[in-house]
């Protein structure tokens, strides 16, 4: 498999004045933490995989940890947290194995001990009470016999996976995003469902407040090193933790070291969640090459989910029949 071309024209030649996915970017006289594009902007170009075992949530046995203390404390909490999750993988029902997850056995660099820096307590603030509701309801449906395609994930459709959705954040594999950009735009492509964000710089203001897509719509602006992507129109279907499309995600981009980009983000969603809340993780350099996942509409599962609940419709259908007579 080779990498997934982007497919639409406009990018193809918004991307031409700068490094295409199969090109190096030109080499450049500053520091390795600090390089710079052709057009001097600051290099933040090329493939970066999330894998970690830090989770979003601060654990409850690391209540009031914000940090591990030393490098050996990290590595040997990342060891122990590999271990039980290996030793949990093959749970005997077809499921994919640790040849196929990406946990990893390390924490993210800054040695955090969740992606979630405020609250304080390292925790997703409550939800009021509606998107409470509303999230119920939702786990409702995902856990009785389907009707249809739709009462399935967006992801179990192969629609979008959250690790394209702002904020992104790792899944259980293929965490890995390729940063491409230009003067006037940024791309990121994302490994899970081969998804591209393209993210215009030139000032534009968001859609209508009335168009929701999968990915929301991305704005972007250099503060200093940084790179800003405000984030709003978003669908509300993925399931990040309750939040609905009123979410509205600011994430910034800026390089750790030459080997490390760390991202921050902020989620806001007052209809969702109670306050708003922040978090960061590391990006580290990957070799590469990024293999197409080709999770698509051809998905053989969900066919496969919808027969089996017909299956047993049926048969409930044809016993209650029978105890009738």
């Amino acid at each position: 498999m080779r990498y997934r071309t982007f497919f639409a024209q406009a990018i193809i030649v918004s991307m031409a004045a700068t490094a295409s996915p199969g090109q190096t970017p030109a080499k450049s006289k500053s520091p390795a933490n600090d390089p710079r594009t052709p057009d001097g902007q600051p290099d933040l170009q090329g493939i970066w995989n999330t894998m970690t075992v830090t989770p979003m949530e601060r654990p409850r046995d690391l209540a009031g940890k914000e940090f591990f203390a030393s490098e050996a404390e990290a590595a040997a909490y990342g060891k122990a947290s590999s271990d039980k999750s290996k030793a949990g993988i093959d749970n005997g029902i077809g499921s994919y194995n640790e040849v196929f997850y990406e946990f990893g056995a390390t924490t993210v660099k800054t040695r955090r001990t969740s992606f979630i820096t405020d609250p304080p307590d390292g925790r997703v603030p409550p939800l009021t009470p509606a998107a409470q509701a509303r999230w119920q309801k939702e786990q409702q449906i995902r856990r009785r016999r389907p009707e249809g395609p739709e009462d399935r994930s967006t992801s179990e459709q192969c629609l979008v996976f959250r690790t394209a959705v702002p904020p992104m954040t790792p899944w259980a594999y293929n965490s890995n995003y390729r940063i491409v950009q230009s003067k006037n735009q940024v791309a990121i492509y994302i490994e899970m469902v081969h998804d591209v964000r393209v993210i215009p710089l030139d000032g534009r203001p968001h859609l209508p407040p009335d168009v929701h897509l999968y990915l929301g719509d991305s704005v972007g602006h250099w503060e200093g090193n940084t790179l800003v992507v405000d984030t709003t129109n978003l669908s509300g279907k993925t399931g990040f933790y309750g939040a609905d499309e009123n979410l509205h995600v600011v994430e910034r981009f800026s390089r750790m070291d030459g080997d490390t980009l760390l991202y921050q983000f902020t989620v806001d969603d007052p209809t969702a969640f109670t306050k708003p809340w922040k978090g960061e993780l590391t990006m580290s350099a990957a070799a590469g090459p990024i293999y197409e996942y080709a999770c698509n509409e051809g998905n053989y599962a969900l066919p496969g989910i919808l027969r089996g609940a017909r299956a047993d419709d049926k048969a409930e259908a044809e016993a209650a029949a029978k105890k009738a007579k």
